[in-house]
Parts: structure tokens; C-alpha cells; sequence
């Protein structure tokens, strides 16, 4: 029988090995190299090492004392529910969240501070979406795996992760696709490349669903050009503790 505790690990890393073969085979950034600039960077810290104690602090810090001053997990939530069902109910409550801040993000300069390091990346792949803010994906974290622990049964807590590391990887991908009619419900790729574009980033802030984007007015798709240019305007920092307390650098008068 296979081992619960192996497969979202074991998921993850072959889902990564299909993305590096879809970059290899149909590249959106011809001749982008696999170790492209800040590459170890992106998959050694970020990928890897902040993530594994992002996901600590959360879990072991910041849920624990919310429950502590709410006793939120005493209640049943919605946990009566079938597991695909709650899992579906996270997917969708937590897009729209994703959707909102990440648009705030964009709207509010305090707020783009921390959301900065991600669009930092100009050579996207499949490691490059992991790059972040540790405060960003503090809160990010908290809205997201907070609802989970308290109101959801634990098996949600471990597919929901493995949904979205494939899924991130998926969007930031090097790889050109034509998902046609799909663009209007899933983001993909061609969507989110456009947002990680220097000249028109403040479009598509869909995570997984592209859905809210176009209901709202935010969704950006031209069929007569590429998105080529990505990364910030202005220079940002390499050194990845740079590139933490990047944010909190002086306001120019």
C-alpha cells in the first residue's frame, strides 16, 4: 500500500519534473537556460527552506493562538461535509480572498511593499512563482490554512498544499500554451505571465481561478503580442536577505 505520508511530496517533485519537461519542450522564453539568474535562490530558499518554516510558524504558532483566543476548533465547521467537498470550499473561499489581496496589493504602496519580491523575477519558470515576502506569505498562510485547521477535517490540510505548489509551479511555467476557452474559468500560464509583465503587471490577479478577473474587469489576454519584459521597473535586490528587508527601505520624499 502506499505510504499517506509520501505521496504529497511524492506528487509535488514529479509534478516539478513535468514542468521542467513542458519548459524543455515547448518554451514560451526560447532559449531561457534551466538555470537561469537566481535560480537556486527561487528553489533552495524559497521553494524549499521558507516554505518549510513558513508552513511551521503558521502551524505551529499563529493557528494554535488563534484557537487559544477564539476556541474556533471546538465548533464542527463544515467538516459533516465530504472531504472533496471541503476541499472544494477551500479552493474557491481562498481564491477569491487571493484575488482581493493581491489586487490590494497592487492598489496600496504599503501593502506592494511586501508584494514586490515576487514580481522581481525576470527570467519566470517553474521555481520562479515561489519567490515572496516572508510577511506576505505570512498572511497569506494565516487566511488560508487558519479556516483549514479550524473548521475543515486534517485531510484538507495536506491535498490542499499539494494543489497549490502544482499549481503555482503550473502558472509561473516557461512554457507556451493556448488554453483557450479554459482562460475564462483556470488561470494558466498565458494569463499570468501577462501579470508578471513590466509594462502591464496590475492585470490578472487570479491564483487559480481566472473567473474573478474577468467578472471584475482585471482580465488582460491581447492574442497579437507576447508578454517578454518581466520583473519591476525599477532594480531590485539579489541577495536573498536583501530582497526581505527590501521592503522596509526609507519612502523618497
Amino acid at each position: 500500500m502506499f505510504d499517506v505520508d509520501l505521496w504529497p511530496t511524492t506528487t509535488i517533485v514529479l509534478w516539478a519534473v513535468l514542468m521542467i519537461a513542458l519548459e524543455r519542450w515547448r518554451p514560451y522564453q526560447v532559449g531561457q537556460p534551466f538555470l537561469r539568474r537566481e535560480f537556486w535562490t527561487d528553489f533552495v530558499w524559497f521553494s524549499i527552506v521558507f516554505s518549510m518554516a513558513m508552513g511551521w510558524v503558521v502551524s505551529t504558532l499563529v493557528i494554535p493562538g488563534l484557537d487559544a483566543a477564539t476556541g474556533w476548533s471546538t465548533t464542527r465547521g463544515i467538516r459533516d461535509l465530504p472531504v472533496a467537498a471541503q476541499v472544494a470550499v477551500s479552493f474557491v473561499t481562498h481564491d477569491l480572498f487571493i484575488y482581493t489581496f493581491h489586487r490590494a496589493m497592487h492598489r496600496n504602496r504599503y501593502l506592494w511593499r511586501l508584494h514586490e519580491c515576487h514580481h522581481s523575477v525576470q527570467e519566470m519558470d517553474w521555481a520562479g512563482g515561489s519567490r515572496g515576502q516572508v510577511f506576505e506569505n505570512l498572511i497569506t498562510g494565516t487566511a488560508e490554512f487558519a479556516p483549514i485547521a479550524l473548521f475543515m477535517s486534517p485531510e484538507v490540510a495536506v491535498i490542499k498544499p499539494v494543489i497549490d505548489a502544482c499549481w503555482g509551479m503550473w502558472i509561473h511555467a516557461n512554457v507556451d500554451v493556448r488554453s483557450g476557452w479554459l482562460n475564462y474559468l483556470f488561470n494558466g500560464p498565458e494569463l499570468h505571465r501577462w501579470h508578471h509583465s513590466a509594462e502591464v503587471y496590475d492585470t490578472n490577479f487570479g491564483t487559480k481561478l481566472a473567473i474573478w478577473d474577468w467578472l471584475f474587469g482585471t482580465a488582460y489576454l491581447p492574442s497579437d503580442k507576447k508578454a517578454t519584459r518581466l520583473g519591476l521597473a525599477e532594480p531590485f535586490p539579489t541577495n536573498i536577505i536583501a530582497q526581505q528587508l527590501f521592503a522596509f527601505r526609507s519612502y523618497r520624499v
